[in-house]
C-alpha cells in the first residue's frame, strides 16, 4: 500500500493539528527514508496528513526557524553549527534528540589504489599526501590538477570540505568538484569503484554506497578530532581563511522541529522523540532500496513489518495498533 493513501483504522485517530505536518525534504535517501518511516507512523497512527518541502540543508534549517518546515528528521550538528546555534539561541526550533548516534564522515579512495606493488597510488595514505599523486585523479575538465569529488552545492558538508581543501593546502593541485544532484555523487563513486578507476571523495554513512562498496575502500588520514579546532573551522566564513582543519567526528543524528509546532502538537514530538534507529539499520533499508529498486515509501513499509520490536516502542499502544492495521492492508 502506498504510503500517501490513508486507511480505515487511521480515521479513528484525530491529528492534534488541523493542517498537514511538514517534513524538511533533504536531498538524500536516508532523510527520505525516516521521513517516509515517520510520515507513515503519522498518518495511520495519529491520523494526521503529511507533507514534505524539497530541497537543501541550510534553506530548510531556514525554513524550520521560519515555521514553514515542521520537522527535520536528520540534522547533522557537526556540518551546521553555527546555524543550529543561532536558531537554539533565538528559540526557533528544538532539539528531539537522536536518531541514530554512529554516523561516518570521512574522505576516501578505493584499495586497488594504493594497495599492492603495482598500486598507482602506493604510499597515499593521509590527506597531506594527495598532491603527491594528483596525476593519479586528474581533472578530465582541468587536466594539470586532480579532482576531489565534494559534496552538492548547499549541502553543509560542502561547506566543510571547502574549507577542509584550504586548510590542507590543496587548493593549487586539486579541483573542487560539486556533481549537480545527490545522485550524480552517488553514481560517479559507483561506477568508479565498480571499474577499478582513480576517484578521491568525500561520502558519509548510512548510506546504500558504503553498504555496497565500503569493504573496497579506505580512509585518508586526517589530524584527529579536536573540539576547539572544529569549532573554529565551522564557524569560519571564508574558506580562504582556514589554516587549521581535523577528521569529521563520529556523528550523532538528531531530530529537530519548529518549536511553535513542538507547543501544538506534544503526542508528535513524544513519538518522534522516542524515534531513534542505527546506522546499520538505516543501511539495511538502503540497501534494500537499491536491490529492490523500490522506493523509501517502500523501505519504510519494508522496516515496519520487520522491526516491530524496535518502532512499537516509538508510540503508544493504540497507536502501534492502528500503524498494524494499516500494514495489513
Amino acid at each position: 500500500m502506498p504510503l500517501a493513501v490513508g486507511s480505515s483504522a487511521a480515521a479513528e485517530a484525530q491529528c492534534e493539528i488541523d493542517r498537514p505536518v511538514v517534513f524538511a525534504g533533504l536531498d538524500w535517501d536516508s532523510n527520505a527514508f525516516h521521513t517516509s518511516v515517520a510520515s507513515f507512523i503519522m498518518k495511520n497512527g495519529y491520523g494526521c496528513e503529511t507533507d514534505q518541502i524539497p530541497g537543501s540543508t541550510i534553506p530548510l534549517l531556514n525554513g524550520m526557524a521560519r515555521g514553514d518546515v515542521d520537522v527535520t528528521m536528520e540534522i547533522w550538528p557537526d556540518n551546521v553549527t553555527e546555524a543550529l546555534a543561532k536558531g537554539q539561541a533565538a528559540g526557533d526550533f528544538v532539539d528531539l534528540g537522536i536518531n541514530f548516534p554512529d554516523a561516518l564522515q570521512a574522505w576516501f579512495v578505493p584499495k586497488y589504489l594504493v594497495e599492492g606493488e603495482d598500486a598507482p597510488a602506493k604510499g597515499l595514505k593521509t590527506v597531506f599526501d594527495l598532491p603527491k599523486y594528483k596525476e593519479v585523479f586528474q581533472d578530465p575538465e582541468d587536466p594539470s590538477k586532480g579532482r576531489f569529488y565534494n559534496c552538492i552545492a548547499g549541502w553543509g558538508c560542502e561547506e566543510i570540505n571547502t574549507k577542509k581543501l584550504h586548510a590542507y593546502g590543496l587548493t593549487e593541485d586539486f579541483v573542487n568538484f560539486r556533481p549537480g544532484t545527490g545522485a550524480a555523487l552517488s553514481a560517479a563513486i559507483e561506477s568508479n569503484v565498480k571499474r577499478e578507476k582513480p576517484i578521491v571523495f568525500y561520502y558519509w554513512g548510512p548510506t546504500w554506497v558504503l553498504g555496497k562498496v565500503m569493504d573496497d575502500l579506505v580512509i585518508l588520514e586526517e589530524p584527529a578530532f579536536d573540539r576547539e579546532i572544529w569549532d573554529a573551522l565551522s564557524e569560519e566564513t571564508d574558506p580562504t581563511q582556514v589554516e587549521k582543519a581535523v577528521a569529521y567526528p563520529l556523528s550523532r543524528v538528531h531530530v529537530y522541529a519548529n518549536s511553535e509546532f513542538a507547543e501544538q502538537a506534544p503526542q508528535l514530538v513524544e513519538f518522534l522523540t522516542k524515534y531513534e534507529t542505527t546506522n546499520a539499520i538505516v543501511s539495511k533499508a538502503l540497501a534494500y532500496m537499491q536491490d529492490t529498486g523500490g522506493s523509501t515509501d517502500d523501505a519504510a513499509l519494508e522496516f515496519l513489518r520487520t522491526n516491530r520490536d524496535l518502532w512499537t516502542t516509538w508510540v503508544p499502544e493504540e497507536v502501534a495498533a492502528r500503524v498494524e492495521a494499516a500494514l495489513e492492508q
